[in-house]
């Protein structure tokens, strides 16, 4: 199965590095890059060198927001599937996001083996293209 190239947008350095472990070794993904803040996540995104298939975005961060993120990546040439990893997964947070560009959004308290299993989805659909 193919790996999907993953950005990660958390500022928090425990959960960020505990996600980028859980993430590797149990689903197939290899994490490219992080960002702590918007401005730093966009200029990442934003770099034509840089590549990832599947970008994670936390809404309250450092400098700046995941909505921010949201906003600009939609606007970017080069497409990701782009996905929201949350506490605040409030029902109009979550229609917001979705109206920003996100696929989907995960419940950080409970919903991380719902992403585990949709890394897993967007791997096959990627082996089948």
């Amino acid at each position: 199965m193919p790996v999907l190239k993953t950005f990660i947008v958390e500022d928090s350095p425990v959960i960020r590095e505990n996600l980028i472990a859980t993430l590797e070794e149990l689903a197939p993904v290899e994490v490219v890059g992080w960002a702590a803040d918007e401005a730093a996540a966009l200029r990442w995104l934003g770099d034509p060198d840089q590549h990832a298939d599947l970008v994670i975005v936390d809404l309250f961060l450092a400098g700046g927001s995941g909505l921010g993120v949201l906003r600009a990546a939609s606007h970017l040439p080069r497409r990701n599937h782009l996905v929201v990893l949350s506490n605040y997964a409030t029902a109009d947070m979550r229609r917001r996001c979705l109206e920003l560009g996100a696929e989907r959004m995960f419940d950080k308290s409970g919903a991380i083996e719902d992403l585990l299993a949709y890394c897993g989805e967007l791997a096959a659909g990627k082996a089948a293209a």
